[in-house]
């Protein structure tokens, strides 16, 4: 109480700031761990909201620091048999992997000695016992010393954590295991001591040693198996942590030195040699090289830098050396975001997940019912070996219905999403945005930067010069464009630089308002500029010219005209190019039965023009950021599930106003922060693979709660004895043990096939 009404004061008084921190949890081992664990999160003064990955073994806390801490959580945690690591970023990602790896090796041994001897034990009793004239008073001790350090030894874990939850009146998993093996344990340990109390009554003193060891025996193996195959749902993380290099030649008073990366501070300057990974974010100081952005761009094609440029971690050199100055390091890298924003996907939950939580926080209890309700049944209906059946058949119950595989689901098959996802260049915000994109009808594309590549460019070249003076003329267009600050004059400047070319001294350079630009070249007076340009210097343009401009222009390219004071000497073609992949996307996405839209605020000519070319008949020109939204609106209104695609910022409207906002970025320009889906390529055809990727995950997931499903809905009632009146048949706790196993790894697997698809 009083921790609560000082939490209460605390919030009367102070301005809380809720901080959100993902910790890595230990020693979780199912899906009813992760339930109880988040909880407690949940009760404890000062957390906002709390969520637990079982999958991942992690756990997110909204909290407020002003009334409670990372180590209160962590008591929080410890007090029910977990572990809440709380150290820096990089010591809870090593203690967490240590803890794996201990687990794994644990649990390898574990298993190895179990199976050793429940197999023994199996063969006293089911071979030994049946086929040779033994004493069974002597093989029942013998499978008692056997069995028992298989139970108590080997799955003390499950006794342990049983008596933990216990303390605070919950049941998980481990409570069902160790109900089921320590009854059958000590009803048989009875019957071994005192078999003349059953055969007083006429009765046989039956013992289940080999079902209490075999039990825990499939249990480990299941746990085993599962551990192995967890480790490779995290392989998408494990690969883009693997981009960051472990230590950074930094230059010190002009020495270089290799410290490790975590230790680089802003400011520094780092020398980066051929083939080796950019460390950290920073900008270019000296050398020349081209590097392969392609893990964060996407684009196949190494880029050049030089003095200025910026250079991101992870990123490879390919050829000549260069140093660099850090500008962000550690978390602040574009890398480090990329990499938390994949582990917070992953460890968020998608609707379905929230309904499967509620299933498996109940389902322990309800197991437990009803087991109780089978023995009652059994010990009124059962006959004459109604208690032995019956309590077999509740041992049955309780080893069958462990919620393992339903707690692993879908946060394996959302893993293996979205690691899939960002190995294809597509950044899933959360579960949701993963679920929700297989439901898409519309999808709404700005035009520049998504549909086009968003950088004017020139297409094509009329040079109406003699072809001796072309050289000269060349270099005069191209030092004059490099004196102007007009957006086309860049195009037309790196379309020149393609080829060798010389400058040429200026004078005289101004610049026309509503024309153009002009300037003298030794004596010689030049324009380059519009059609009013030309006409405002009586110039005439060739017949042949005037043909190619008119055709230009019916393809939306703004036309730029070069001349001197007697003649018109060339003419060019500027355009935003569309992007050769997106007619490829539009039609992809139409196949997937999806209404393609595109909005623009450019003029309706240019916008027909690019609709035209990628097959969109829907097309909506000069329209405000406002205007988008309101489209977007009317979609909606009319039943349509509508995804937006736009660049992040410009069109943050209209992608605030959809059911899924997706974002185009490029390097450092990537909006990962502004959508719910980053596409880290400007290849359109991402959109409707990451539309194949979410119908695809939820279909795994689905197929998971199968899996999950079907071994409890058909084994529990046969657990019960529901087939024993009509056919005599009852399950075996030994089968029940291994088609839990079964479940957990069906599950497993099957979300691991996600891996493997093509998108």
């Amino acid at each position: 109480m009083e921790a609560t009404k000082t939490a209460q004061e605390a919030r009367k008084n102070t301005r809380a700031t809720i901080i959100k921190k993902t910790f890595p949890v230990l020693e979780m081992s199912c899906a009813a761990c992760a339930v109880s664990v988040e909880s407690m999160l949940k009760e404890t003064a000062g957390v906002q909201d709390a969520g637990v990955n079982y999958a991942n073994q992690s756990a997110w806390v909204a909290y407020d620091p002003a009334v409670t801490k990372p180590e209160l959580l962590r008591q929080t945690v410890q007090s029910i048999g977990y572990d809440l690591v709380i150290e820096d970023e990089e010591e809870a990602r090593r203690q967490q992997e240590a803890s794996q790896q201990r687990r794994y090796e644990t649990l390898k041994r574990q298993t190895i000695g179990a199976s050793i001897l429940a197999g023994i034990v199996v063969l006293l009793g089911m071979v030994v016992m049946e086929l040779f004239p033994v004493n069974h008073t002597v093989l029942n001790w013998a499978m008692l010393l056997l069995s028992a350090p298989v139970v108590f030894g080997f799955g003390s874990q499950f006794f342990v954590n049983a008596y933990k939850q216990g303390r605070h009146g919950r049941a998980n998993m481990d409570t069902l295991v160790a109900l089921s093996t320590g009854i059958a344990f000590l009803f048989s340990t009875f019957n071994t001591i005192y078999p003349d109390y059953w055969t007083r009554q006429g009765l046989d003193a039956h013992v289940y040693f080999e079902a209490s060891a075999v039990v825990i025996a499939f249990i480990l193996l299941g746990k085993f198996l599962e551990e192995r195959a967890k480790t490779n749902t995290g392989s998408a993380i494990r690969k883009l942590i693997g981009l960051q290099p472990k230590l950074v030649r930094v230059l010190v008073d002009g020495i270089e030195q290799d410290i490790p990366a975590s230790q680089v501070t802003i400011g520094q300057t780092i020398v980066v040699r051929p083939g080796e990974r950019v460390p950290v974010d920073g900008r270019v100081l000296n050398g020349q090289s081209f590097v392969d952005e392609s893990m964060i761009s996407g684009e196949p094609v190494a880029v050049g830098k030089q003095a200025g440029d910026r250079v991101f971690a992870g990123t490879v050199n390919q050829k000549g050396s260069f140093q660099f100055t850090a500008e962000q390091v550690g978390s602040q890298t574009v890398l480090a975001q990329i990499i938390r924003r994949v582990q917070e996907a992953q460890g968020s939950k998608a609707p379905i997940q929230k309904l499967v939580d509620r299933i498996a926080g109940v389902f322990v209890p309800v197991v437990l019912g009803i087991a109780v309700l089978t023995m009652i049944v059994w010990l009124i209906a059962g006959g004459d070996n109604a208690f032995s059946q019956g309590l077999l058949a509740a041992v049955t119950v309780l080893v069958i219905a462990c919620p393992c595989a339903l707690g692993l689901a879908t946060p394996t098959a959302i893993m293996v999403g979205v690691g899939k996802g960002a190995e294809n260049n597509i950044l899933i915000k959360d579960a949701e945005s993963l679920e929700r994109g297989r439901q898409v009808t519309a999808v709404v594309l700005d035009k520049t930067g998504t549909i086009t590549e968003g950088k004017p460019d020139v297409t094509d070249w009329f040079w109406a010069a003699q072809p001796a003076q072309i050289t000269l003329y060349r270099s005069v267009l191209f030092s004059m464009e490099a004196q102007s600050e007009h957006p086309l004059a860049e195009a037309v400047v790196r379309s020149l630089s393609a080829q060798p070319i010389d400058r040429v001294p200026l004078s005289a350079f101004d610049s026309l308002t509503g024309q153009g630009i002009t300037a003298v070249v030794n004596g010689e007076r030049f324009w380059v500029g519009n059609k009013t340009a030309v006409t405002a210097r009586g110039l005439v343009i060739p017949a042949q010219l005037n043909t190619q401009v008119d055709n230009w222009q019916s393809e939306a390219k703004t036309v730029i005209y070069f001349l001197n004071e007697t003649h018109v000497l060339a003419a060019l073609a500027i355009a935003d190019r569309v992007k050769d992949t997106s007619r490829q996307a539009v039609a992809t996405l139409q196949k997937q039965g999806i209404t393609v839209h595109m909005l623009t605020g450019d003029n309706t000519y240019t916008a027909q023009a690019i609709a035209r070319q990628v097959g969109i008949t829907s097309v909506k020109s000069d329209v405000l950021p406002a205007d988008k939204a309101e489209f977007i609106k009317q979609l909606q209104a009319s039943g349509q599930i509508v995804a937006m695609v736009g660049d992040g910022i410009n069109d943050a409207q209209a992608l605030a106003q959809a059911d899924l906002s997706i974002a185009m970025g490029r390097g450092s320009d990537i909006a990962i922060d502004v959508a719910q889906l980053t596409l880290i390529t400007s290849d359109l055809t991402a959109v409707p693979r990451a539309f194949d990727l979410s119908r695809r995950t939820v279909q795994t997931i689905r197929q998971n709660l199968f899996w999950a499903f079907i071994y409890n809905l058909i084994g529990i009632p046969i657990a019960a004895g529901v087939l024993y009146p009509a056919f005599g048949f009852m399950l075996s706790p030994m089968i029940a043990g291994g088609a839990m196993a079964l479940s957990s790894v069906s599950v497993v697997t099957n979300s691991l096939r996600l891996r493997s698809v093509i998108l």
